[in-house]
């Protein structure tokens, strides 16, 4: 049986493995402030909407799980980095798999006392239940409403067009229903200030 001390040594392990966890950057700005966000801050604002949502909206799902799943979708970043969705190395891109897998591994092999966390991101990744799906559509458009809060300013730094935004998010966020139809809004919202929003067309 392990002692106190051994206890207070394991949690200082994993509270090292979340500072590392908030120094994993995002590309998207922090509103308001000239800095990128981190996935700590991704992950809490994440959890919190989805909460939000899940409440608000009084859907059937089971909200400690919506907020476990939202909290720990990214962790395997903390290993595997960030990986940007436009980014223009399609190799960095085509590797996003393989480097979460073996982050899974590492994250298991040295966290193996916190089974459920393990268990969930084995559950969270294969999207066979609707909180796990409603996180997985949500985390894609959960970004867009802090970019369009800061004025596109991350759209119009790097580029990118409403029609990338669609194209990218919308075969994705098909998988959830109730975060389908606040895409669906969303983007006729984005549409309709198109010209502030992103950078102007050549």
């Amino acid at each position: 049986m392990e002692t106190m001390r051994e206890a207070l040594q394991q949690a200082l392990k994993f509270s090292e493995l979340l500072n590392q966890f908030r120094r994993v950057i995002r590309v998207v700005r922090v509103n308001g402030e000239d800095r990128w966000e981190n996935d700590v801050e991704h992950s809490y604002q994440l959890a919190m909407l989805a909460w939000y949502i899940a409440d608000a909206r009084k859907l059937p799902l089971d909200v400690g799980l919506v907020v476990k799943y939202a909290l720990i979708h990214d962790l395997v970043e903390v290993y595997a980095g960030d990986t940007y969705i436009y980014s223009a190395d399609k190799k960095h891109l085509e590797g996003k798999h393989d480097r979460e897998e073996e982050a899974r591994k590492r994250l298991r092999s040295e966290i193996a006392e916190f089974e459920e966390l393990h268990r969930l991101i084995v559950r969270y990744e294969s999207r066979e239940d609707a909180e796990s799906r409603f996180v997985y559509a949500l985390d894609k458009i959960q970004p867009m409403l802090n970019i369009y809060l800061d004025n596109g300013d991350t759209w119009k730094e790097k580029e990118v067009t409403l029609e990338m935004l669609f194209e990218n998010k919308e075969d994705k966020v098909k998988i959830s229903p109730e975060v389908k139809r606040y895409f669906d809004e969303f983007i006729q919202l984005l549409r309709e200030n198109e010209e502030r929003l992103f950078a102007a067309k050549e």
